[in-house]
């Protein structure tokens, strides 16, 4: 391993440190994206960030029966589980790309 290994070394390091920069920064766009779910077509809407976080739940007033308090439930947790689904597919293909190139073992990332 002459001079020459440890410059390669160092490279890769450098583009270590860039890709950890693009992943940290794509993470902090997912957490301004906002993603919407929904349940009883639109009836509830629930709005995420790529966080996970909810940030909104906008409910139809024609949907609010109070005797069947289940269905509105049921509906909210619809469009809750819609949202974080999509969130999920969202964060898979955003930071997907930068595991994508690199076979790291599992411990590295």
């Amino acid at each position: 391993m002459g001079m020459r290994g440890m410059g390669n070394m160092q490279n890769m390091m450098k583009q270590m440190q860039k890709m950890q920069k693009k992943m940290a920064e794509a993470q902090e766009e997912l957490g301004e994206k906002k993603i919407e779910g929904t349940a009883g077509g639109g009836m509830v809407t629930v709005v995420v960030t790529g966080h996970k976080e909810i940030v909104d739940i906008t409910i139809k007033p024609e949907v609010v029966d109070p005797d069947d308090i289940e269905m509105l439930q049921d509906l909210v947790l619809a469009a809750t589980n819609d949202a974080l689904k999509k969130a999920d597919e969202l964060t898979n293909s955003t930071m997907g790309q930068f595991t994508k190139g690199l076979n790291l073992p599992g411990g590295m990332m």
